[in-house]
């Protein structure tokens, strides 16, 4: 299957699989479909919580973007839905902007998706260095430790109590500390440790489906003064609707800086669940696929009530391990996640706030990478260690795009130091006596130079070309370039430099085994034409040879 196709992967499964194939599969499919929409059951509960919005606006994500993402998309595997890493975004924007602006921005994200998905761009995923997604994901996993403090402790906040930035959250922390509930305290550590222990009981259920039974019976079993979600909430049964807010001109250009965000955030983490999810089942994503399947699905989640979505890593990993293999998996998850919504949905009243908290730390903790983050911290280079730690830092400080945009900026500059330090310009000993024990190089006319480039000319490293220098007996200047891969304009501008300064030495240029791409910008420069063509030549014996030829016609001349 090609992997940049636009084409849904299901349906090529479809095509290219036998009728036993699927009969075989379609089963096992099933299965891990419901074992999934059990794990995703209470994680989309709780971080719609977290997102600001009601609980079952989690679970319309699920159904919705989750549904049509896995009939759309480009891996055979991929669980979406609301993810841990949107919570901060969406909250800060239902906070200042409301849902019109959520939904605004989720469509402007869409689109975004949709196009990059079209012009063929999930490729450039691979741009995005380790480092900065390393850094972001751990500081949206702080983010989100930050916000449910003060539903694990059970704080009290006094009307008005502004709670949007991170910087916000911990002063209004500092200031109610004092309000602490020990009876919620008490019921987030049983969450908590039963989330921790749960997995060397059974790795069959869900850790956080026992977490939210056992926390849902603890408050009424004991009379806890605790805040459950009915208490916060007001709970919605039943399907949901399509929805067409009042959106208008000014409003998406409000909101561009928001749907920018989600739309960068969305792809790299949905191709980045796509990638692990390979690595899982030997197979291959069509990330271009999975970009317009990501913003569909996402354009249809908020027009339903739902929240930005994209590819969670850890649903789709249970989805493999369950036995999952086709995008019907993905589908069957979304339609059991329906059913719970419209039969089971009042139920949700019943969950502590603390339990719920539990479960975000969970996922925070999952999410943070923190063993990879302190390996890096650990032996990457200065200059890397110094984006991770930027990026980390802008993220929970600031937001996300400030972080990315950042971390880009100064990772381009580091890899163009890197790659500047790697080219060198260097002269050849001129001449080499017969009797020399140095065997390897080449006998030069003593009016002949030799220097050789090896590495980019580009911006970075153009003025070390202006090292290059000639002396009065010299005649002929070759410049070998076998090791120059690319040129680009800034580079050209030095070499026509260089023929200018030979020129007014009296020193004629002569050029060795110039490469495909630096030939092509030559000659679209018009260097070529200006040096002569039969100065280039295929390679350094024939260039000496050449400037020998050379002398002695002058020689003969004279």
């Amino acid at each position: 299957m090609q992997r940049d196709k636009i084409k849904p992967i299901l349906f090529s499964i479809i095509k290219h699989s036998s009728k036993e194939e699927l009969r075989r599969q379609i089963p096992k499919d099933i299965v891990s479909g419901v074992v999934v929409a059990v794990v995703a059951l209470p994680l989309s509960i709780a971080l719609a919580i977290a997102s600001g919005v009601g609980p079952e606006q989690g679970l319309y994500t699920a159904i919705v973007a989750g549904f049509l993402i896995a009939l759309l998309g480009g891996s055979r595997v991929q669980i979406s839905g609301p993810t841990a890493a949107f919570a901060t975004i969406v909250a800060g924007i239902v906070a200042t902007d409301g849902m019109e602006g959520l939904v605004a921005a989720t469509i402007i994200a869409g689109v975004m998706l949709v196009l990059m998905g079209l012009l063929k761009l999930g490729t450039l995923i691979r741009f995005v260095p380790y480092t900065i997604t390393t850094g972001f994901t751990a500081g949206i996993a702080v983010t989100i430790v930050i916000g449910q403090i003060k539903d694990l402790l059970g704080l009290t906040y006094p009307a008005g109590t502004t709670t949007v930035d991170t910087t916000d959250k911990l002063g209004a922390l500092a200031a109610n500390i004092s309000t602490v509930n020990w009876q919620a305290v008490l019921v987030g550590v049983v969450c908590l440790a039963i989330l921790m222990l749960w997995p060397k009981v059974s790795k069959r259920i869900p850790g956080s489906l026992v977490a939210v039974i056992v926390g849902a019976a603890m408050v009424p079993a004991f009379g806890l003064q605790v805040n459950t979600i009915g208490d916060l909430y007001t709970i919605e049964a039943g399907l949901p609707t399509l929805q067409f807010p009042q959106l208008s001109l000014d409003l998406f250009r409000d909101e561009l800086a928001n749907g920018i965000t989600i739309a960068i955030l969305a792809a790299i983490e949905s191709l980045l669940s796509c990638v692990v999810a390979d690595s899982m089942i030997s197979g291959h994503h069509r990330c271009n696929m999975e970009l317009v399947a990501q913003g569909v699905g996402n354009i249809g989640s908020v027009l339903f009530g739902g929240i930005p979505a994209t590819g969670a890593i850890a649903r789709t990993a249970a989805n493999v391990k369950s036995g999952g293999r086709t995008p019907i998996a993905g589908m069957v998850h979304a339609a059991v996640l329906l059913l719970v919504l419209v039969f089971l949905m009042p139920y949700a009243a019943l969950i502590p706030m603390p339990t719920i908290a539990a479960i975000l730390l969970q996922v925070a903790y999952n999410m943070s990478g923190w063993r990879n983050f302190a390996h890096l911290c650990v032996t990457a280079s200065r200059g890397a260690v110094a984006t991770l730690l930027l990026t980390f830092t802008l993220t929970i400080v600031f937001d996300l795009v400030t972080a990315i945009a950042v971390g880009m900026l100064i990772t381009v500059v580091l890899f163009m130091k890197m790659v500047s330090e790697e080219t060198e310009v260097k002269g050849w000993t001129y001449f080499c006596d017969k009797d020399s024990e140095v065997t390897h190089l080449r006998e030069l006319p003593k009016s002949v130079r030799v220097y050789e480039i090896n590495g980019p000319m580009f911006f970075g490293m153009t003025d070390r070309i202006s090292d290059i220098s000639v002396k009065d007996f010299t005649k002929y200047l070759i410049i070998r370039m076998r090791g120059v891969p690319s040129l680009d304009a800034t580079g050209m501008n030095a070499l026509e430099n260089l023929y200018e300064y030979c020129a007014e030495n009296g020193v004629q240029l002569i050029f060795s085994h110039a490469n495909e791409q630096p030939m092509r910008t030559m000659r679209r420069a018009g260097f070529v034409d200006l040096v002569g063509e039969e100065r280039f030549r295929p390679n350094i014996d024939d260039a000496i040879a050449y400037a020998r030829t050379q002398l002695e016609q002058e020689e003969k001349a004279a």
